[in-house]
């Protein structure tokens, strides 16, 4: 992983560098950011740079055999701690004994969750956790020499799972041998020990700009670029989010959108009656990225009405629609009651709803709303 690898974050990328280069990078360090951020590829792409035998200026050069030892999660000086369960009665629940595994996870989906990677060891309804047991390893590794004569980097990804245990490692974290640094990856501070928190520098990851994961998208050929950027937009600042809307997204959402809008405002019955029938053969997740999308388009018109300077980084056709929105006379209460009615019908798909009734009774609320009509008691 380098950090060209990981969309936005430029203000913390650029942040890192600078402490490595102006020799002031603390040995106790935090990542700390939503889930889809970027948390653990950012971790593992300053690793890689720590390692690196031919640094470039703004990243590893990726060639050099530290740098693709690193790659595999294989650096005898790189050391990984990350919540695992029990591998069967009588053991301990260990990184080591999941390292194989994990080099396979964060190979196939390296901005996944602490459930995706549970999931991915089989672990069903088992707590993960990091343990007693492994603190006073991660103790007793650092404390050793470094294998390759340089620096040992050690990765704590999710130290929200250390609970009590982390106290453990306060001296370590206060007082690393030389040469050593500790990264902490979290996605809630909040449930860290304040203990820790006081003890390491924490780099705030910002949610990642649409067109930022658009960019990724396309160049990494995943989508065209209408589609890259309507799930850029669709993730919520998660490029994980991003991937996951990917598998069913299925084709170009906005003309589905504009019919529908034009069914509203036409009061077109036949329509919204075709488009409950159409919508409903679909899958569920499509019936929510669908919803979600309208969504982020009315979020987008409002800022477009309030922020007219900012366009919006959207297609042509959805950027003109946008601004149509807009521009019509919608107060913004009218446009958060649409927003409202949107995400419900979310919730209740979510539930497992009957999605046509759900997607017929949407669409005629959005007609009362858009008519400023006194919407009907359910």
């Amino acid at each position: 992983m380098l950090f060209a690898d990981i969309p936005g974050q430029k203000a913390a990328k650029e942040g890192l560098l600078n402490m490595w280069k102006g020799n002031q990078f603390p040995h106790a360090l935090m990542l700390a950011g939503n889930e889809g951020t970027g948390g653990l590829p950012m971790a593992l792409a300053l690793a890689r740079y720590i390692f690196c035998e031919n640094k470039q200026d703004n990243d590893a050069c990726g060639h050099c055999p530290a740098c693709s030892k690193v790659q595999k999660l294989e650096h005898a000086d790189l050391h990984l701690s990350f919540p695992t369960v029990t591998p069967k009665p009588g053991t301990k629940a260990m990184s080591k004994y999941y390292i194989q595994e994990f080099r396979d996870f964060v190979k196939q989906t390296p901005f996944s969750s602490t459930y995706d990677w549970l999931q991915f060891i089989d672990a069903e309804n088992k707590q993960g956790n990091i343990t007693a047991e492994e603190c006073r390893e991660i103790i007793e590794a650092l404390n050793l020499r470094s294998y390759e004569g340089g620096a040992k980097v050690h990765i704590i990804w999710r130290p929200e799972y250390l609970g009590k245990e982390g106290n453990i490692l306060l001296k370590l974290i206060e007082e690393p041998p030389a040469d050593t640094y500790l990264i902490l990856v979290a996605e809630n501070t909040e449930d860290i020990l304040p203990t820790i928190l006081s003890r390491t520098q924490i780099i705030r990851l910002a949610p990642v700009p649409p067109g930022d994961i658009a960019a990724m998208l396309q160049g990494r050929n995943l989508a065209d670029e209408t589609k890259a950027l309507q799930v850029g937009h669709m993730a919520n600042g998660s490029y994980a989010e991003a991937l996951r809307l990917l598998q069913h997204a299925g084709n170009d959402l906005f003309p589905e959108v504009r019919s529908w809008f034009n069914a509203l405002f036409t009061n077109n019955g036949l329509a919204i009656a075709k488009f409950a029938e159409h919508w409903s053969k679909a899958g569920r997740e499509q019936q929510k990225n669908f919803l979600h999308y309208i969504v982020q388009l009315l979020e987008q018109a409002i800022r477009t009405r309030y922020l007219p300077e900012r366009p919006p980084v959207l297609p042509p056709a959805e950027s003109e629609f946008v601004q149509k929105l807009a521009g019509m006379n919608l107060e913004l209460e009218t446009i958060n009651q649409m927003v409202k009615e949107l995400t419900d019908t979310i919730y209740y798909i979510e539930r497992n709803a009957h999605s046509k009734t759900q997607l017929h009774v949407l669409s005629v609320r959005m007609v009362y709303i858009i008519s400023n009509r006194k919407l009907p008691v359910l």
